[in-house]
Formats: structure tokens, C-alpha cells, sequence
């Protein structure tokens, strides 16, 4: 369970990270966007359109790379960076846990762009043989509910593993060495075990789980920085369009930074999906049944609406 308190711990050199968007002045006034290694934002930060679209509005922007959706959000709850993009469970155990974020967009689902993996010499031939193992993931991340969802597909019950909670870094780690029995992971960690280590897919989300992803923002930035916050998701949409239409390039342009080599990259990009939404009532009802799964397991500190924490940007 992650408790209120452990949202409330980022060192005050993480608080640092830049002007705050609500606090500064006219002439100081900084967007400061929080991004994962991999996903749309970082593109929007590569292409470098976003500061110049938001300069006419008296803004600047800040960029801080975090190894995960949780820890991103635990720096929007402690107001060190604006807005950034997660998964669908990091938000949920954020909202439990009282961060004042909002969803602003979302991307279609994206089934396959997560799944369980087991070593190439595994003997683990189904999700239902992962009664009593050892799986690696990140806590409170989508492939959480990915795991949930899918152990009880199988008639496991989700208390009969082990999960052991790693960074997608220290997990890779622990899966090479044998040190647990599967892995559930997201692109582009996914094709890069595929790709270098043969890692083997158990299963992937397809039929289990929607895999959305998220852009949430702090309320200070919805309630009062309104023009930036439009100018942000339409830099996005347009960078959207330019991925979905030649995937290679973005590959080719995604790979120094990232360190992973572009032809991994092409294939997580091929699962991805495109197109940046407000988000509709079936989406809103989806991540709902997640937060109530969650609950129902004991992982959340108390039920969230879901509902009350979107916002839908006008045009």
C-alpha cells in the first residue's frame, strides 16, 4: 500500500527542480515537465517546439526525467514539476494516497505494449504456473493491474505469488540472474528483454487489460495556467501525428536518448498506440474498475472517484 506519507518525501533538491508555474511572475514563469525514458513527451522535448510556442505566453519550460510513472507523480504531488504522463495505476494510488493531480488527456489503449515475460529457458509455459513464483515489477505501475488482471484470468489468486517490487533497472537485473521467475514489464523495457535476451511472453494485456496512458497535471496548473496548459497538449497532439506516421524516424530519433538501439525501439513503437483525447466515459469507467480492483486487494488506502479528479480542456 502506498501511504500519503511516502508521497511527501522527495528531497528538497528534487523541490528545486525550477520555477514553479503558479508562484513566479509574469516574466519568470516556468512549465515544468516531468517525463519517463521513453513516450510522446520525451519527442515533445526533442523537437524543442514547446518552448518556443509557450515563449509568447512569457514561459519557459524545465525538463526532469524520472525511471517511473509513481515516482512522477509523487513529484507533482509535492509540487516540483506541473505535468507529465503515467500509466493508469500510478494515478489511481496517487489520488488514494491525496495528490492534487488531474487528468488532462490520454491515449487510446495499447494491449500489447506490456506484458509478463519469463527467461527463454523457463520452464513456466503459463500464467497459471506463476502460483507460488517470484515476479519482478514495479509497484503501483500499469503492469501491476496488467499481473492482477492476469492471475485471476488464470484462476490464481493474486496472494499465491511473490510480487517483488523493483525499478524496471533493478528488475531487468533480478530477471537475468534468476533471482525471480517472471517479469512484468512495459515497452520499451519489453523489447529490449525480447530483443537481447529472448526473453519469452507469457502473456501480454491483449484480452486483459485496455493499457492506456495518461497526462496528468497538478491542480495550480489546471485552475490558473489554462493557456499553457492548451499549448501543451496541442505541441503533443501535433508530435503525435508526426510518430504515428513514420515510426522509423521516431525510432531513429528516440534512440540516443534513450541508449536503446532503434530497432527495439521500432518494435515498441509498433505497439504503441496514437492520438491525443480528452478523456470519454468508457475511459473514465475502465480506470474506475482498476481503482476499485485495487481496493478490493487492499493496495489502496481508501475507494477514489475517479471521475472528480478529470478535466477536459477546452479548445
Amino acid at each position: 500500500m502506498i501511504s500519503k506519507r511516502s508521497f511527501l518525501t522527495l528531497s528538497a533538491a528534487s523541490l528545486a527542480l525550477g520555477l514553479s508555474a503558479t508562484g513566479a511572475s509574469a516574466q519568470e514563469k516556468t512549465l515544468r515537465v516531468g517525463f519517463q525514458k521513453y513516450g510522446k513527451i520525451v519527442l515533445l522535448k526533442g523537437k524543442g517546439t514547446l518552448e518556443k510556442a509557450l515563449e509568447p505566453l512569457g514561459y519557459k519550460v524545465t525538463w526532469t526525467e524520472f525511471p517511473a510513472g509513481p515516482q512522477l507523480l509523487e513529484a507533482v504531488n509535492v509540487g516540483a514539476i506541473d505535468i507529465g504522463n503515467t500509466g493508469e495505476a500510478p494515478p489511481i494510488f496517487a489520488q488514494a494516497a491525496g495528490a492534487p493531480l488531474v487528468y488532462v488527456a490520454h491515449e487510446p489503449p495499447a494491449p500489447k505494449g506490456e506484458a509478463i515475460l519469463v527467461p527463454k529457458g523457463s520452464s513456466i509455459q503459463s500464467v497459471a504456473e506463476l502460483k507460488g513464483k517470484k515476479v519482478a515489477l514495479n509497484k503501483g505501475s500499469n503492469v501491476h493491474y496488467l499481473l492482477v488482471k492476469a492471475l485471476e484470468k488464470a484462476g490464481v489468486a493474486y496472494a499465491d505469488i511473490t510480487p517483488v517490487f523493483l525499478t524496471p533497472a533493478d528488475a531487468r537485473a533480478a530477471f537475468e540472474r534468476g533471482a525471480v521467475d517472471a517479469w512484468a514489464i512495459w515497452d520499451p523495457f519489453q523489447a529490449a528483454a525480447e530483443t537481447t535476451i529472448g526473453a519469452r511472453t507469457l502473456t501480454d494485456g491483449t484480452g486483459i487489460v485496455a493499457n492506456h496512458q495518461f497526462y496528468l497535471a497538478s491542480e495550480k496548473l489546471v485552475a490558473n495556467h489554462d493557456a499553457a496548459l492548451k499549448v501543451f497538449l496541442k505541441q503533443l497532439s501535433e508530435v503525435d501525428d508526426w510518430a504515428k506516421a513514420d515510426i522509423a524516424a521516431v525510432a531513429e530519433a528516440l534512440s540516443p536518448s534513450t541508449g536503446i538501439p532503434a530497432p527495439i525501439l521500432q518494435l515498441a513503437l509498433a505497439r504503441q498506440s496514437y492520438g491525443i483525447r480528452p478523456l470519454d466515459e468508457a475511459t473514465i469507467a475502465e480506470q474506475q474498475r482498476i481503482a476499485d480492483t485495487f481496493h478490493a486487494l487492499g493496495l489502496l488506502p481508501k475507494p477514489v472517484t475517479i471521475a472528480s479528479a478529470v478535466k477536459r480542456i477546452g479548445s
